[in-house]
């Protein structure tokens, strides 16, 4: 019988103590299977949902490896750890059983599990076998580490690591050591949620077994940049060859202005035996990321965008011969993006891409070149992996969190594997949701998700919800999210109506590049255009209409609240941008404020001229209805000073207003009780605006 980790743990003999920690961890978290008051949603019963993290296939293609994360309210933190599905049978093991998290959790070459977790505050990298047993430390690593690859033959293992190269107050003025400041004179000293004090390296370490790593040559010495790429980059961004001998990695060779303005990413072949690295995209100006080799390493697929500094381009599906170097664009026709490559023989690909407003999984046959599309429905797949005559993949929906499905790729028939929260599913009851086409002003077809309250009742009014996607080039499909969830939102009562308004993939990229230069233009008009329709049907209460949104949804927000000619009683914007002229000088990812702005607002061209004349900021004289205003100290892509400024402006406007501020959140709220506070404090300002006389 296999036992977890926590009993593995005592049970390690003496010989292995040393690479055993110091004390036995506790047991984790994982919340009883309760009866449920209502079959109503709660904000408490949202984050009581197991979270499915990312899913890995073993070498023998037998089982699946998978980390579930469960949120403690009264602790205030998470537990994650890890399972095993059998796939013969569907048997699941819990794995683990710690007062910590295990992270990164990936298969071995030969066959074991590594993941990330504690020891003497620093995080290491541990193996286990898949029954519990033989749990050894692997690396010993000064300050840890933040990721790692095995090399195919298990000869090295690639680690990642934070380097200082910069001087710091202290390394300047080390007679001051309790003085707390930062002295900047680069211009890219922060990023979305941290100080950019460090950055990460790759690092390379032969493995001896029965050895720990305690140091490995680090293959970016002394550069000033990072692999992976910031904010959110891991080890897919890197990829071992097949020979163990050369590591592809991901970098943007550029810094300070020049760093901030690009968003020129390229792949980077590093040579271990030579020490020679040779730039496989060169003169490719996009960013180019995600490198994945083929079963017998001569192909490489990669993602890729063409234009320099417009993050939001069309990810296209590139693959280069690694013998000859011939590079193909596999998507050149195929109007749609490509994401979460993975490979199935050396002919097959499958991949991810959303096609109105679902992301479903497709399937390149490299000899002809032919794309076909294997599933359909109303879902989001979010990756996919092959497994012999079937494919992996997990899935959500707008009304269901993230589950493992085995899909026929023949048929696209899907059938669950996991089932982490039927449990709770199975005891509430959720709001229908639909898809409509609603036509646009400019004479279009808008396709916009209406999710109706729990046991709609059409004879009955109610009051609806306008949600305005943030990115601004980000989906509205079939995503589930801990904050911004519709299920949430209708339980309260309320119909939601989610329009893919222009600017958003999934409908071509015309549709999608609209917006840039745009901002307060036709996507404006589709949102009202949306809003307007539902307030037509008759079980919509037109006299009690709120609008919220998140980021560029925070901007639309402030925005509609200076045009929307009274159509709303209620607003809420979180992280919005309120003042674009601050936003151009506080954020810090410049290509994006360049690309989609149009230029700074000192630059003398029409569509600067026109995207700052239109800040939301410029119409507060119209302000006439109650807002609710949330940011987050550690927001460094929306400076936190812009829902100051909305608030304040509301209030010396003598309108209603509140202000929700987070000390220690960012441009999202990631904390248990944070979160659950925020949802309280959601629904609360809807209910007083849109409830009550």
């Amino acid at each position: 019988m296999k036992k977890p980790l926590r009993v593995a743990l005592i049970l390690i003999t003496a010989v292995a103590c040393e690479q055993a920690p110091p004390v036995a961890p506790a047991p984790g978290y994982k919340p009883a299977e309760t009866k449920l008051a209502s079959d109503i949603m709660t904000p408490e019963v949202l984050w009581s949902f197991g979270r499915m993290g990312e899913f890995k296939l073993s070498p023998d293609g037998a089982t699946v490896l998978y980390p579930v994360t469960y949120f403690h309210k009264e602790e205030n933190r998470s537990y994650t750890d890890l399972y095993l599905l059998r796939l013969a049978d569907g048997h699941v093991t819990r794995l683990t059983d710690t007062d910590y998290n295990e992270a990164a959790a990936a298969w071995t070459p030969d066959g074991k599990i590594a993941f990330l977790a504690p020891n003497d505050g620093a995080t290491q990298l541990w193996e286990i076998n898949p029954d519990g047993a033989a749990l050894a430390r692997v690396t010993d690593i000064e300050g840890g580490i933040d990721g790692f690859l095995y090399a195919p033959d298990k000869s090295r293992l690639l680690y990642l690591k934070e380097v200082k190269l910069e001087q710091d107050i202290h390394d300047l003025h080390p007679d001051l050591p309790k003085a707390n400041a930062r002295l900047v004179e680069t211009q890219f000293y922060r990023h979305w949620d941290g100080w950019v004090d460090a950055y990460t390296h790759p690092f390379v370490a032969d493995l001896d077994p029965g050895a720990l790593v305690t140091g490995g040559k680090d293959i970016l010495q002394g550069e000033r940049w990072e692999s992976p790429v910031r904010p959110f980059g891991g080890t897919e961004q890197l990829a071992w060859t097949n020979d163990s001998r050369a590591i592809i990695y991901t970098a943007r060779k550029k810094q300070g202005i020049d760093y901030a303005r690009s968003t020129n990413t390229d792949l980077y072949l590093h040579d271990i035996i030579t020490g020679s690295t040779v730039n496989l995209t060169e003169g490719m100006m996009g960013y180019d990321n995600n490198p994945l080799l083929s079963p017998d390493g001569s192909l490489l697929a990669w993602e890729s965008m063409e234009r320099e500094g417009y993050e939001a381009d069309k990810p296209r599906l590139f693959i280069m011969n690694l013998v000859t170097g011939e590079k193909r664009d596999y998507t050149r026709d195929f109007d749609q993006h490509v994401a979460h490559l993975a490979w199935a023989d050396n002919n097959t690909l499958y991949f991810i891409s959303d096609h109105h407003a679902t992301d479903e999984i497709y399937r390149l046959t490299l000899h002809d070149g032919k794309i076909l599309k294997i599933t359909e429905g109303t879902h989001n797949y979010t990756s996919v992996a092959p497994a012999g005559d079937i494919l992996l993949a997990s899935r959500v929906s707008m009304s269901k969190p993230a589950e493992l499905y085995k899909v026929n790729p023949a048929t696209g028939q899907a059938e669950e594997l996991t089932f982490i929260n039927k449990p709770i599913l199975d005891q509430l009851t959720l709001g229908n949701v639909e898809s409509r086409w609603i036509p646009t002003t400019d004479g279009k077809q808008m396709l916009t998700w209406i999710i109706y309250p729990p046991r709609f009742d059409p004879s009955k009014r109610y009051p609806t919800i306008l949600y305005c996607e943030g990115g601004p080039q980000s989906t509205v499909s079939q995503f589930w999210s801990y904050r911004w969830n519709f299920q949430m939102m209708v339980a309260n009562g309320y119909i939601v109506v989610a329009p893919n308004r222009r600017g958003l993939p999934g409908f071509g990229q015309q549709w999608l590049e609209q917006i840039s230069g745009d901002y307060p233009g036709q996507n404006m008009q589709d949102y009202l255009t949306a809003i307007d329709a539902l307030a037509r049907e008759p079980y919509v209460d037109a006299n009690r209409l709120a609008c919220i949104g998140a980021s560029y949804g925070g901007y639309s927000v402030y925005h509609l609240a200076g045009h929307h000619q009274k159509r709303f009683k209620a607003f809420i914007a979180h992280c919005g941008i309120y003042n674009l002229e601050m936003q151009y000088a506080t954020t810090e990812e410049m290509w994006f404020a360049d690309w989609d702005l149009g230029g700074a607002p000192w630059d003398d061209n029409r569509v600067a001229r026109r995207t700052y004349a239109n800040s939301p900021h410029r119409f507060a004289g119209n302000w006439d209805t109650p807002i609710l205003v949330i940011h987050g100290q550690r927001d460094f892509r929306i400076d936190v000073s812009q829902g100051m400024a909305a608030f304040n402006t509301a209030r010396m406007r003598g309108i209603p207003a509140q202000y929700l501020y987070f000390p220690e959140e960012s441009h999202w709220v990631l904390g248990c009780q944070n979160g659950i506070l925020w949802q309280r404090t959601f629904a609360a300002w809807l209910d007083r605006w849109l409830k009550t006389e």
